[in-house]
């Protein structure tokens, strides 16, 4: 295997050339012995204490010809029935790989329920969705295919479709044999398990409060601690975090703000459903994760989103109900919507103007970016 720091930009680069990919292209991308070696994926600073949660790997291991496949048939049009949806069009780069609108919009302008969640860190994460009804990142990628809300097709329909776009039936066929639903999906996924999020001010300045205390003495004899300083050091100056988002870290982390009792680890997203009061005002609520598990405790439970990148995703909560990280804090610390099911992590925080401002600023300290992707070049038609 080959061990590759996830963020490069040449696993999202697209095959060589411009304008739609042809089968000579192709053919030349499939002839590389290089794009089928199985890839050791290194996460970056902060995702990299995630390490032991990556899953997927064993079923679906990654490779460059994998990836690349899985890159074209997300930002392709054609895997919805009236070829006017992708993936991209609800977990769009350009908008946080969300689409930055209260619910998801699918095709003839249908609008669904839920608010779209992020596509990025997912390799991460296993089970998929607000009420994580699809076990693996591999049905995740296949679900809205058939969604009448969403891309309103059939799996029937896209394989037959995808075969008879020869640059996609060549690929399917080196990559998996031939084209099924199954590859559709286990392509999709492996390239999503490579966008990730790149280091933020956050980070690195969790990495220099390992080092901060050090005195000059510290590091005389041991070069490797002293390495370690340095790059710490050079982080934090490159990457620095203001003053209020460092107070409103403490709140973040601290029964202050008792953030962390769900948006903890790597990912700050401790992968588990809660129900916070969201929507439970409402005549017929959304039950959300009760529907998957049928267990009272899951009554309008909904997944931990993800802290990173958070600045990015307008609108909020499973619902895109919440237009602003100030009105998040604000639901917050006000407790939530009363109500039998609402979690015990929920209580009012009490905090005043100045600490809800920090705390904003500490989330606002989570952003970076996210790998350069090639959108555009996608198969010819024939």
């Amino acid at each position: 295997a080959e061990e590759v720091l996830l963020g490069d930009p040449s696993l999202t680069a697209g095959v060589p050339g411009k304008g739609p990919i042809t089968m000579s292209e192709i053919e030349t991308w499939l002839d590389d012995e290089r794009n089928f070696i199985e890839l050791n994926p290194r996460l970056p600073l902060g995702l990299s204490q995630g390490s032991s949660q990556i899953t997927g790997l064993d079923e679906n291991p990654l490779t460059r010809a994998k990836i690349e496949l899985g890159r074209q048939l997300y930002f392709d049009t054609r895997l919805s029935v009236d070829s006017t949806v992708s993936c991209a069009s609800c977990h769009d780069p350009s908008m946080g790989y969300t689409a930055q609108t209260k619910t998801r919009i699918g095709i003839k302008g249908k609008a669904g329920g839920r608010n779209s969640p992020v596509s990025f860190n997912r390799i991460l994460s296993d089970k998929q969705f607000w009420d994580g009804r699809a076990d693996s990142l591999e049905a995740q990628a296949i679900g809205p295919i058939e969604n009448p809300i969403e891309m309103g097709f059939t799996h029937e329909g896209v394989v037959k479709r995808l075969s008879s776009i020869p640059v996609y039936a060549k690929q399917f066929e080196k990559i998996f044999g031939s084209v099924t639903i199954d590859a559709v999906g286990k392509a999709i996924a492996a390239f999503e398990r490579v966008i990730v999020t790149a280091p933020s001010p956050y980070d690195y300045n969790e990495q220099w409060r390992t080092f901060k205390n050090l005195e000059p003495e510290d590091l005389e004899d041991d070069d490797d601690l002293a390495k370690l300083y340095a790059e710490a050091a050079a982080g934090v100056k490159a990457h620095p975090m203001s003053e209020s988002a460092k107070r409103g870290r403490e709140i973040f982390f601290t029964e202050k703000g008792n953030c962390s009792a769900c948006h903890v680890g790597a990912n700050l997203a401790d992968e588990k459903y809660h129900n916070i009061g969201v929507g439970m005002d409402k005549k017929d609520p959304d039950i959300g994760r009760h529907a998957v598990s049928n267990d009272d405790v899951d009554m309008g439970a909904f997944k931990t989103p993800t802290i990173r990148n958070v600045a990015l995703t307008s609108p909020y909560m499973h619902d895109g109900s919440v237009a602003t990280l100030e009105e998040v804090v604000e639901w917050y610390d006000k407790g939530g919507h009363p109500h039998k099911h609402l979690s015990t992590k929920i209580r009012p925080l009490n905090l005043n103007d100045t600490e809800e401002a920090d705390l904003v600023e500490f989330m606002k300290a989570c952003t970076s970016s996210t790998p350069v992707v090639e959108t555009g070049r996608l198969p010819a038609d024939a």
